[in-house]
Parts: C-alpha cells; structure tokens; sequence
C-alpha cells in the first residue's frame, strides 16, 4: 500500500515517526535491556501496573504501534510467541536491529493497526503503549484489536488522559491547571501545525467515549489505572510537568476482556 493509499492520518504520522525514528534509537536501546518494564512517561514500575502476564509461556501476543519494540522484547522474554505491527519502517528498523542483539524471535510487521494482515482470533494478547493508543482512530483500531484476539483475549493499552488533552494550549505549549478544549468535543487532535513542537495527528475521547466504545465493540473493562510520577520535581516531558502529572492525571491504562 502507498502512502496515497492510506488515511491522511496514517500517511502523516507515518512521515514524521520516519523523520523522527532517530531521535528514539537511544532510549529503545535502554528500554530493551531492562529487566523489569517501566511504563508511560514517567516510568511506572509493572509491579504498579501489572501490564503483562507473569509467565506468557505458550501465549500468542501481538504489540499494536510498536515503534523500537522493546515491549515486544519483553513479551518474547516472558515465554510469549510475539507479533508486532508498526506504521515507521525507520521505528521497525531500529526494532529488528534490537531484536536480533537481544536474541528475540519477534515477528515484525510494517502496517496500519488499523487494518493487520492478522486473521480472526489470532492472539491471546494485545498491548499498546502509546503507539496505536493514540496515533490511530480507535473507532477503527479497538475494532480491530477485538478481531484479532481470541475469545477471552485481553487487551491493554496506555495513552494519554482526556485531562491532559483539555488543558493543553493551543499552540502546543505545556499544559496548564484549566480546562482549554472542549471536553465532549474530543476526537482527532492535529498538532502538525501548532507552533511549539510540531508533531503529528493524534486521538482522544472522553472517558464516557470509551467506555460506550468498548460496550458497542464486545469489550469488558477489567481495570484502569492513572499512573503518576512518584513526586512533583522533575522535568518537562512532552509538554507536562512532573508537578502537574502528580496533582492530576496525564495518562490512563485500560484493561480489556474480549466478550
């Protein structure tokens, strides 16, 4: 498929991971060599968050938007038979080249999580982070990963909170302690045009949004979490601050059964 083929959103996020791949390489490598995951931007401990099956022995697993593709790696380290689809062939460069030092079996995938090239009920387990959390459409990726996994199958993903969309400015500055977007008007967010830090097009819902989401889908919540920092100093990560992430919320995990 050509780029020209492909949603506008696909194609645009698409150019900027691939001129943006670089600027990861580093920390895909760090992530990669840790023994224990650390999630989000504030690097959440997993014995917080229980992201991932202990033992994924004998499961199939799929990452949907798995950039450098260390969770892959620790899915395939936990016993899993891991898939991973990413829409940056730079990203998937990085991820293969890591891999193959890291000695894991992944089986790596240039596409849309939108629409895999994986058959119905393929999976045991599907992860985001970031990733497809936010750079696709989730009225067209939750149904997707629905089709794709097993009866009883679990999706989990983190992304960012619809707090955190409504009080970023306009212009892509860092976010601020009042509401600046329409909350119920939450949807695709285009940031290739702000003037602080162009990015790409991202998406978003009100909590209300995902929950009549996953219902309409087949989906049952299991769990959701708000990761926070483990105290208010530090530094700036893509336009939050570490005091704003601690006094209110910045990311949100969902945890998903396929009925």
């Amino acid at each position: 498929m050509t780029t020209d083929d492909l949603p506008e959103h696909v194609a645009a996020n698409r150019q900027y991971w691939d001129d943006r791949a670089a600027d990861w390489v580093a920390a895909g490598e760090r992530q990669w060599a840790w023994q224990e995951p650390r999630w989000g931007i504030w690097g959440v401990h997993e014995s917080e968050l229980g992201m991932l099956p202990s033992d994924m022995t004998g499961m199939t697993a799929v990452e949907l938007g798995c950039g450098t593709g260390y969770i892959s790696g620790w899915m395939a380290r936990r016993g899993a038979a891991v898939s991973a689809i990413d829409n940056s062939a730079e990203q998937l460069a990085t991820a293969r080249r890591l891999a193959d030092q890291h000695r894991a079996r992944i089986d790596f995938h240039h596409g849309n999580a939108e629409q895999t090239p994986y058959p119905d009920e393929s999976f045991d387990f599907a992860i985001s982070e970031y990733g497809a959390a936010i750079w696709c459409d989730p009225q067209a990726w939750i149904p997707e990963a629905h089709r794709i996994l097993k009866p009883g199958g679990k999706l989990v993903f983190l992304g960012n909170h619809p707090l955190m969309y409504v009080c970023s400015p306009w212009d892509g500055s860092t976010v601020v302690d009042r509401l600046i977007r329409p909350y119920f008007q939450l949807g695709r967010l285009d940031w290739s045009q702000v003037d602080v830090d162009p990015g790409g097009i991202e998406f978003g819902l009100p909590t209300s949004g995902w929950f009549e989401l996953f219902e309409r889908v087949g989906f049952a919540v299991e769990g959701y979490h708000e990761p926070r920092p483990t105290n208010p100093d530090g530094e700036v990560r893509f336009a939050v601050t570490q005091r704003w992430a601690y006094d209110y919320p910045s990311e949100q995990v969902w945890k998903l059964r396929k009925r």
